[in-house]
């Protein structure tokens, strides 16, 4: 049993102190958010400290002045700029928010933050999506993917990575002359691409439960030698520890720029769809539902198989529709994948004119503007099914919101 004292948040407050004390510990004090913790703290001497990893709970001087009175500090955080804080602050004992509580009543009891947290240092998964030429929706997915799994409570970096089209910022309403993808690459080519940094030149948009932070493409298509192959993946990686997820918007071509010229230190125009596929966990290869898409796509696919290896490749087809398909869309789309390119169980996406001419109106994401859309019911589908690690069966509703940040298992 441990004397504990509280300063958090209320819906973690509420969850926690009930299920501490279910569990034979003492509730030493509760903190509001009008007191000063420093004070507070100096007027008990609990053995530990469960405190928000926010800034405004958690500081130097309470780190101070619990290791004057000898009392352990347990950090929740529930956002990355809350890990951020710990980590400037040293602190080692920090667990995800969601955590169970007899997780912390391990950690409460002398366990190790790492047994207990299920990992040490975040290593968020890398989803590249990518397409044929012809705007098979490429955009339109990673954009819908993204904030999807920010809807599922998760930290999500959008990142624009073609060099030919780069087209996130103007459909979601953002300034395209921010600094974005090509300043994180140069960035990352002097060595100084931190967290803080990727903060400073992110733009943040609004997701009820959930954080997409978005690193705009290059205005103009002839910035593209700025984004070369080690600044790419120097930058892929600096993002893994950033957000839970990254999800990479990449350019069309597959073609090994080193084929077509001879000069072997020119920059390389598709270095970043290359360096991007590179690097992905897992990548979604969208193609349009219409015979010319699908004859690009069936056309290509192999190649794409060739260059990613042994990841899961997971084919999502868009826009699918009888007015150019004919009759059962949905089983002529198959048939012809299976048939042609041998690819069964691919994720049909429907087409969605009005929903998707709305929210380009609006410069908002789909779900902001027709949250019945079934395009976007289909990419929901998509992210709790194929992307977002299994929820246990007897897990109710809060976990199924809340749930720790996994890595998805690496299957087909």
């Amino acid at each position: 049993m441990a004397n504990l004292a509280f300063f958090l948040d209320r819906d973690d407050e509420d969850r926690l102190v009930a299920a501490m004390v279910e569990r034979g510990h003492r509730v030493e004090m509760r903190i509001g958010p009008l007191t000063d913790p420093v004070v507070a703290i100096s007027a008990v001497t609990p053995d530990v400290l469960l405190v928000s990893a926010d800034e405004d709970r958690l500081s130097a001087a309470l780190l101070a002045a619990c290791d004057a009175r000898g009392i352990r500090v347990v950090a929740l955080a529930s956002s990355a700029a809350a890990r951020r804080n710990v980590a400037a602050l040293g602190l080692y004992d920090v667990l995800n928010a969601a955590t169970s509580p007899d997780a912390i009543d391990e950690v409460v009891r002398g366990g190790a933050v790492e047994a207990a947290a299920g990992g040490g240092t975040r290593s968020g998964v890398v989803v590249a999506v990518w397409g044929p030429a012809g705007a098979p929706g490429r955009t339109t997915v990673a954009i819908n993917l993204a904030t999807e799994i920010a809807a599922a409570g998760r930290t999500v970096a959008l990142v624009d990575a073609d060099t030919h089209s780069a087209s996130i910022a103007p459909v979601l309403g953002m300034l395209d002359e921010a600094p974005g993808f090509a300043a994180a690459c140069r960035l990352a080519g002097q060595n100084g691409l931190s967290l803080a940094e990727l903060d400073r030149i992110r733009q943040p948009y609004s997701v009820a439960g959930g954080t997409l932070s978005v690193l705009t493409g290059i205005p103009r298509a002839s910035r593209w030698p700025e984004i070369s192959t080690d600044r790419v993946s120097r930058t892929i990686a600096a993002c893994r520890g950033w957000a839970d997820y990254v999800i990479l918007d990449t350019g069309f071509s597959l073609e090994n720029d080193e084929e077509i010229s001879s000069d072997l230190f020119a920059p390389r125009r598709n270095a970043a769809t290359l360096a991007a596929l590179g690097a992905a966990d897992r990548v979604l290869a969208v193609g349009a539902a219409d015979p010319i898409g699908l004859a690009r796509f069936l056309r290509v696919y192999p190649d794409l198989l060739d260059l990613v290896e042994d990841r899961p490749v997971l084919p999502v087809i868009n826009k699918v529709r009888a007015s150019v398909i004919g009759l059962n869309p949905n089983g002529q789309v198959r048939a012809t994948l299976q048939r042609f390119g041998g690819i069964q169980d691919p994720v049909l996406v429907p087409a969605d004119d009005k929903g998707t001419d709305a929210a380009l109106l609006a410069g908002r994401a789909l779900r902001d503007v027709s949250p019945r859309s079934p395009a976007l019911a289909a990419v929901s589908r998509l992210v709790a099914d194929r992307i977002l690690p299994p929820v246990p069966a007897a897990a109710g509703r809060r976990a199924l919101r809340r749930r720790h940040p996994a890595r998805p298992l690496h299957a087909g």
